[in-house]
């Protein structure tokens, strides 16, 4: 089975070790999510996935090939910014077509895949406005079908719904695993949310100060915290969110 692998990944910034000798794998079509507070190293570690950072040590491996020096453009992966990164003079179906263009020189061609791509997302209906027409979960779902519309092997988030409301994560949340679920992607999910990670992952790996605390399926982590990091800012905080639910609605859950 096709998978990415990390080894002893390793990233030093002057006199701070920001990652510190990662080994982890993720498998074809696995959604794994990276949880861990601001500054533990998880953007880094997908700045070094994507290939716009480099590593101090360590490699990358996809599909048996090392592409630890590969370039970005080549390395079948896309990513998925927090801060949506749409051209604000281009339209809708224009950011969806941009990159596509540079791919496939028929525009007509091009332009058919977009669209169809913007109707996964249910966005064929806005796209011929300009992204500051646009909700901030509007922008994320274009967001995701010009990186969707490429067919990467791996796409990468960067904490896509820290900017949005509840009901926009929630809705998206959902979006999001239902186009994993039809085009059999890759998923890398970076956030600092235990509710959001648990919700959509097929396994979380927990980041604390630049290494792995744990990683595994969620039920396991719950149930078996690897040690007092991971039952405090994994396990105590759901527990504390469940129960102030309780008492906020009187149900019992």
């Amino acid at each position: 089975m096709d998978k990415l692998e990390v080894k002893k990944l390793t990233k030093v910034y002057g006199n701070k070790t920001v990652l510190k000798g990662l080994n982890f794998e993720v498998l074809s079509g696995e959604f794994l999510s990276i949880l861990g507070p601001s500054g533990c190293g998880k953007t880094t570690l997908l700045k070094i996935l994507i290939g716009i950072e480099s590593s101090t040590a360590g490699t990358i491996v996809k599909n048996g090939e090392d592409i630890t020096k590969v370039d970005s453009s080549k390395r079948g992966m896309g990513i998925v910014f927090q801060n949506y990164a749409l051209f604000p003079n281009m339209t809708v179906l224009q950011n969806v077509m941009y990159a596509l263009n540079l791919k496939i020189k028929n525009k007509g061609k091009a332009e058919e895949e977009a669209i169809e791509m913007l109707k996964t997302v249910k966005m064929e209906e806005h796209l011929k406005k300009y992204p500051h027409q646009l909700s901030g979960g509007q922008q994320q779902r274009v967001a995701i079908a010009r990186t969707l519309v490429l067919k990467p092997d791996i796409i990468l988030f960067d904490e896509p719904m820290s900017a949005l409301d509840a009901d926009n994560r929630l809705m998206l949340r959902r979006e999001i695993k239902a186009l994993q679920k039809k085009f059999k992607t890759t998923m890398i999910y970076i956030t600092h949310d235990q509710e959001e990670a648990f919700s959509m992952s097929d396994r979380v790996m927990v980041m604390n100060e630049g290494k792995i605390e744990q990683i595994d399926v969620p039920n396991q982590v719950y149930n078996h915290p690897k040690n007092e990091y991971v039952k405090k800012f994994v396990v105590e905080h759901l527990i504390e969110k469940v129960s102030s639910i309780e008492k906020c609605t009187g149900i019992d859950l």
